[in-house]
């Protein structure tokens, strides 16, 4: 099987050369597309989840010998979640290349997160598979490399640090609110208000809702935890 023009680029920004093209063709169609003869993603999505934990794990107890548990586990959340996975997708082009059925096509399929995560963990997956769990390794340390650097310095989820800092206040949990998107279709810009019941607020601007959601928390969190020392 000859991979497209288009998925040979793919290969070549993913970093790895396969010797079954069948497996990348497999890990980019969504299952609107799928039929008894063309597979879906979803089994590769399974098991490239457990391949990009257990390779986290391993390059965050590296990373810091004398983190705990404690400290650990909301560094691996924050590089395994579903956002994570979306950005790195992002990174390589992955919405170019998806396999979806026209319906999920006109939906603005190749711009969602749970899409894009998806199909990177399954890419993840035919890597394991075509490859062995070094090349996945080598894979995901390539492309998550600096992220796993940035979690070691905020590894805190800033909406869960807001909803915390508040809560151990005696105030309800902040609001969020959807101010405005602007942009095209495949570049949106989404304006995004958090406000807490005793009148504090902050807003921020990003190219995704969650993540402009979470910039208006962190925002908010440093202005308060500044202004009590």
């Amino acid at each position: 099987m000859k991979l497209s023009a288009d998925l040979l680029a793919f290969q070549a920004r993913i970093g790895h050369a396969f010797r079954n093209p069948e497996l990348l063709v497999r890990a980019v169609t969504h299952a609107s597309i799928s039929s008894a003869n063309r597979p879906d993603n979803q089994r590769l999505e399974f098991l490239g989840d457990r391949v990009l934990g257990l390779v986290m794990a391993e390059a965050l107890l590296s990373a810091d010998v004398r983190a705990a548990e404690g400290q650990l586990a909301p560094r691996f959340n924050a590089l395994v979640r579903k956002e994570t996975c979306a950005d790195v997708a992002r990174d390589l082009g992955i919405g170019d290349v998806l396999k979806l059925g026209r319906s999920e096509m006109m939906s603005g399929g190749r711009r969602k997160d749970a899409l894009l995560g998806d199909a990177m963990e399954a890419v993840i997956a035919a890597v394991y598979l075509d490859g062995g769990f070094e090349a996945a390794r080598t894979v995901i340390l390539q492309h998550w490399g600096a992220r796993i650097g940035d979690v070691q310095q905020d590894a805190r989820d800033a909406k869960t640090a807001l909803q915390e800092w508040v809560q151990a206040r005696g105030q309800n949990p902040p609001s969020y609110t959807a101010l405005g998107r602007e942009g095209p279709d495949h570049q949106p810009v989404f304006t995004v208000e958090v406000r807490l019941v005793s009148g504090e607020t902050e807003i921020a601007r990003s190219g995704t809702k969650r993540a402009a959601e979470q910039a208006a928390a962190k925002a908010l969190l440093a202005r308060l935890e500044g202004r009590n020392g």
